[in-house]
């Protein structure tokens, strides 16, 4: 089966190891890779970077634009030829989201790639505003690539959840997936204040997602208490050696709180740990 993978790019250090995960994890997939540059009008003029889309929309293509284009694809034919990978290069002159979205839509992209930097200060966001943008407005699974991670194949994939949401099919069959390919294994993680009885509800989700998961699919289920999700999952991740987090963004409340929230010295996995984010 063909992949389509789309991978943002403003040509920086930190989209470019995003680029290099990607080519790694999907290497034995056959793959159509899409870069993508967004141009905006403060990169014409100099002004702010291309993280802070501004609604302008700029006929003018520029010249450096495609020159640092073509620099990226002779960079990717320098490395270690893969014959099941073919690469396309993609200009937009429109608002960030609506680009993304635009090409989601008509390449049928099944993954969508992008770095993303940590944050420097206390007060700033763990995830750049693009990145944060795309992982919460558009539907598509996205793989989030901090600026430290470096590709392992990923054996141990976290999946934190309160069980409060049904599992659909379409979120399912992305997960597993993703873990036939790396014939990984999901460890399912339940993260609470205090330790209490699951609700009917809670259990009747539980209970689907291990048939689902079935005798194929290697995984187990933990749970752990702490009023602090993000030290919980910091602590399972350095405990259980986790290679990758999966989240289902209509898990809103656990979601943000595990990708969103201000940096805070001892959570480290938010510079270290790839996220694959999913959309029903």
């Amino acid at each position: 089966m063909m992949k389509n993978i789309l991978i943002p790019t403003d040509f920086s250090e930190n989209s470019w190891n995003a680029i290099i995960y990607a080519l790694s994890f999907f290497k034995k997939v056959k793959c159509n890779f899409y870069f993508l540059h967004v141009s905006t009008y403060e990169e014409m003029t100099g002004g702010d970077s291309f993280y802070d889309t501004k609604d302008t929309v700029v006929e003018k293509i520029t010249h450096s634009d495609k020159e640092q284009m073509q620099r990226l694809l002779k960079k990717i034919e320098k490395l270690p030829l893969n014959t099941k990978h073919r690469f396309f290069s993609l200009h937009e002159y429109i608002f960030f989201i609506d680009a993304i979205r635009k090409q989601v839509a008509e390449k049928s992209i099944d993954f969508i790639v992008m770095g993303t930097k940590g944050a420097s200060g206390l007060k700033e966001k763990t995830v750049g505003s693009n990145t944060g943008d795309v992982i919460t407005k558009v539907k598509c699974p996205v793989l989030v690539i901090p600026e430290k991670a470096r590709y392992i194949k990923p054996k141990e994939i976290a999946f934190p959840t309160d069980y409060n949401i049904f599992y659909r099919s379409r979120v399912l069959n992305t997960i597993t997936n993703v873990l036939r390919m790396n014939t990984a294994s999901l460890r399912v993680l339940h993260v609470a204040k205090k330790e209490q009885e699951l609700t009917d509800l809670q259990r009747k989700n539980k209970d689907f997602l291990n048939d689902y998961l079935g005798e194929e699919i290697e995984h187990s289920f933990h749970f752990l208490s702490n009023p602090n999700i993000e030290e919980a999952v910091q602590c399972f991740v350095e405990s259980r050696n986790i290679d990758m987090i999966t989240m289902i963004a209509k898990n809103l409340n656990f979601f943000q709180r595990i990708l969103f929230h201000p940096t805070v010295e001892k959570i480290s996995y938010h510079t270290d740990v790839p996220f694959l984010v999913l959309h029903e």
